[in-house]
C-alpha cells in the first residue's frame, strides 16, 4: 500500500482486518454464510443459533464441529457444523425468511417486532445498574480490543456482571457477529439466559444487535453511538433498556429505564 506524508505518496506497510465467511450449518443442512472475522468461530455458530432462535434451551445441541469433510480435505475451516439432539426439529425454512427480511428493504418494522416478540417474549428482569457504572465502561472496551490497535478496523462486544466485572470482550468485522461470539461464549458454558447482565457494543445499537440480546435475556444494551428507531421501538415493546450516547459521565436511556439507578 501507499500512505501519504507531506504530499508525496510513500510505500508502506499496513496490517488490515480479515474478512472471511462462514457457512453455518444446522444438521446438516447449510443456514447462513455470514462475512466474519476468523477467530471463535465455534462461538459466532453456537451464538447464531441462539440469537436467531434455531435453538430455545443449551440442551438442543448435541456437538459443534469445525470444518466439513469437504472444507477439511481443501484446507479450509470456513465451515462449522452445528450438530442438534435426536427428536429436534428447527423450522429452518422460517430461519431463512427471518434472514432475508433482516437485510431487506421495505420489510414492515411492526411486523418484524411482532415476530421477534413472538419468540423472545418481553423482559421480566429486576436488575439495576448504578448509572456511574456506565461512564468507566467505554475505555475498559477500548483496551481490550487487542486486534482494533492493530488494524484499526473492528467492532466489539463485551459482557458485563451488574458490579461492572467484564465477563468476555469479543471483536469482529461485524457488530452483530460480536454479539454473537459473546452469546456463544455463554452457551458453551451453560450460562444462558444471561438475566442480569449488561451488554457493551462499540458503535450503534441496531435492530439486529437489540434482538440477539433479547434472545440471549439481556436487560441492558450500551453503546458510544445512537440506536436506531426499530431498535429504540423493540425496547419499549420488550422492557429493555438501551443506553446510547455512551460519552463521559452523560448519556440517553431508552426503553425500561427503571434499571438505571442514580
Amino acid at each position: 500500500m501507499g500512505r501519504l506524508q507531506q504530499g508525496r505518496l510513500l510505500p508502506a506497510p499496513d496490517l488490515v482486518v480479515c474478512e472471511e465467511p462462514l457457512e453455518i450449518q444446522v444438521s446438516g443442512t447449510p443456514v447462513a454464510v455470514v462475512m466474519r472475522t476468523p477467530g471463535h468461530d465455534r462461538e459466532l455458530a453456537l451464538g447464531f443459533v441462539v440469537t436467531e432462535r434455531v435453538v430455545a434451551e443449551v440442551d438442543e445441541v448435541a456437538a459443534v464441529h469445525h470444518g466439513s469433510v469437504e472444507a477439511e480435505a481443501a484446507g479450509s475451516e470456513n465451515v462449522v457444523r452445528v450438530h442438534l439432539r435426536a427428536g429436534i426439529a428447527p423450522d429452518l425454512e422460517r430461519l431463512r425468511r427471518n434472514l432475508f427480511a433482516s437485510s431487506s428493504c421495505g420489510i414492515c418494522g411492526k411486523a418484524t417486532l411482532e415476530q421477534v416478540l413472538a419468540t423472545a417474549p418481553p423482559l421480566d428482569d429486576p436488575t439495576q445498574i448504578d448509572a456511574g457504572l456506565f461512564g468507566t465502561l467505554p475505555e475498559r472496551l477500548r483496551r481490550g480490543q487487542a486486534v482494533f490497535d492493530e488494524t484499526g478496523g473492528l467492532h466489539a462486544a463485551a459482557l458485563f456482571s451488574p458490579e461492572g466485572t467484564l465477563r468476555v470482550l469479543r471483536e469482529d468485522v461485524g457488530r452483530h457477529n460480536a454479539v454473537d461470539k459473546v452469546v456463544g461464549w455463554a452457551l458453551e458454558r451453560e450460562r444462558l439466559p444471561l438475566s442480569g447482565h449488561l451488554l457493551l457494543v462499540s458503535g450503534r445499537i441496531s435492530f439486529e444487535v437489540a434482538q440477539k440480546a433479547l434472545a440471549a435475556r439481556i436487560p441492558v444494551v450500551a453503546a458510544v453511538s445512537a440506536p436506531s428507531s426499530l431498535a429504540v421501538e423493540l425496547a419499549e415493546e420488550a422492557r429493555m433498556t438501551l443506553v446510547g450516547f455512551l460519552r463521559g459521565d452523560g448519556f440517553n436511556v431508552y426503553g425500561a429505564r427503571d434499571r438505571i439507578r442514580t
